[in-house]
């Protein structure tokens, strides 16, 4: 069975888990103790050598980063699809999982760091306006990323966003974000 290594407080593992919930994937959840430095140890090390989670150990193959990860869900277990086949609502998909790691993620930390008169924490802000705005653009009138269903994109830039949220970004100031977001 599907070993999923795993630490319930990390965005990028919440990925992997709602991905194998969706597609219904049979799976062993391995917490990885992160505040007992279990990633450090020789045999989780042995697993990944960079120390982080998500990893899934499959049939003998380790897969390391959560969108690797995602990506051979998918292609091994075509039920329950979280990738359009359409080429227009493809690249939707890809753009909002890329725009969710390369631009929104970083923006985590001035949220967490910051005090409210910060310059940083203003210019982050500003930043996660521009974010959203080019993911309701991206999103136009579908429901999802991938089209009328839920895809990859949506899960990926959905743990983002959230976080955000939680952490203090007001997501209501973008209507069509906010009905996304709620869906």
């Amino acid at each position: 069975m599907l070993q999923f290594y795993y630490n319930p407080l990390s965005p990028l593992s919440r990925r992997v888990w709602i991905a194998l919930l969706e597609k219904e994937i049979p799976f062993t959840p391995i917490i990885v103790n992160l505040k007992e430095g279990e990633q450090f140890k020789r045999d989780f090390l042995a697993i990944n050598p960079f120390h982080h989670v998500p990893v899934i150990v499959d049939d003998g193959l380790r897969v390391l980063e959560s969108l690797a990860i995602l990506d051979y869900l998918e292609c091994k277990c075509p039920r329950n699809q979280l990738l359009p086949k359409d080429p227009y609502q493809l690249a939707k998909v890809k753009m909002a999982q890329m725009v969710a790691n390369n631009e929104l993620s970083a923006l985590v930390i001035p949220l967490i760091s910051e005090t409210a008169e910060s310059p940083k924490l203003k210019r982050a802000k500003r930043k996660i306006t521009r974010i959203l705005n080019f993911l309701a653009e991206l999103l136009a009138d579908d429901a999802y990323f991938g089209g009328e269903s839920l895809s990859l994109g949506d899960i990926v830039l959905g743990n983002a966003v959230i976080l955000v949220g939680k952490l203090g970004y007001d997501l209501n100031q973008i209507e069509q974000i906010e009905k996304w977001r709620d869906r």
